[in-house]
């Protein structure tokens, strides 16, 4: 049965360091400190390794040289040490191209970057405290298509005939064909992960913001930026254009035209940034924003 070896394929997947939750734990709980953070991140090796090399690299111009985690911790604060640290930690699995979804190497993860940029713009002004979450649900919103991209490929004909003549957005269609659509699927693979529900419920809810519970603007958040990735232009594949958007959700975040055009515009240089701390050349930047 398909769902089942899908359900299967869950484990070929590069999983999370278990020092990434607590990460995210510390720097969520307004009772910690920086302290906190630097203590769970100075005794991991690669995470320490791969913060302090992000944190000398010159896209990210810091006038002085970064010798330990509490030193970068001091000039960056605790919110943007965690997601720097996440971006590092979290991109392995969406590098590799996802057929399925006609998306080419790099592509899901660019998206995802995006994504996880303009949450992180968003949430700074409207839940400070909640940057490092979003930031992260954002980047591993879509990691149930690196498992989903090949069943996807075999029954593209299917999923795409619900979309044209069903009327279906393509998660739903997914669901129709597959049994499970690619947010679901990755509620189940932040759940594996042991992150919090609370993450796992975003991911889940990515394209459905009116599921969250009143009250909570995270799941809206985390959905506002895949629609401004998608009016960029940014990770368009297959199913790029085949899902709802809710001009209301921009609205109840109270989030003017104006606002989410300086999002936009600072995107370019965020995104052009993160790109040259990968090691991304200018020509492998095929979708431009």
């Amino acid at each position: 049965m398909t769902l089942e070896r899908i359900i299967e394929d869950m484990e070929l997947l590069e999983p999370m360091a278990p020092a990434a939750h607590r990460i995210l734990q510390i720097a969520g709980d307004p009772k910690s400190s920086v302290s906190d953070l630097v203590k769970v991140i100075q005794y991991d090796q690669a995470l320490t390794a791969n913060l302090l090399r992000i944190c000398n690299s010159a896209g990210l111009g810091l006038r002085n040289e970064i010798h330990s985690v509490k030193q970068a911790a001091a000039y960056l604060g605790m919110e943007k040490v965690a997601c720097l640290v996440m971006l590092g930690h979290g991109s392995a699995n969406l590098r590799r191209a996802q057929e399925g979804y006609e998306l080419h190497e790099g592509d899901l993860w660019r998206y995802s970057v995006a994504s996880a940029l303009i949450s992180q713009d968003l949430a700074e002004k409207l839940a400070p405290k909640k940057v490092p979450l979003l930031f992260t649900a954002a980047l591993l919103k879509d990691i149930g298509k690196v498992v989903l991209s090949r069943y996807v490929k075999e029954l593209f004909q299917e999923i795409i005939a619900e979309v044209r003549e069903g009327g279906l957005g393509f998660a739903e269609a997914e669901k129709k064909i597959l049994g499970i659509d690619h947010a679901e699927l990755g509620g189940r693979i932040a759940e594996k992960w042991r992150f919090s529900d609370t993450m796992a419920d975003i991911i889940r809810n990515h394209h459905n913001p009116d599921r969250t519970s009143p009250g909570d603007d995270s799941t809206s958040i985390v959905y506002l930026s895949d629609c401004i990735c998608m009016m960029l232009g940014i990770g368009l594949g297959s199913d790029g254009l085949a899902y709802r958007y809710y001009s209301q959700v921009a609205e109840q975040l109270r989030f003017s035209e104006a606002d989410l055009q300086r999002t936009m515009i600072c995107l370019r240089e965020k995104l052009a940034t993160v790109e040259d701390l990968a090691g991304i050349s200018k020509e492998e930047r095929v979708n431009g924003v």
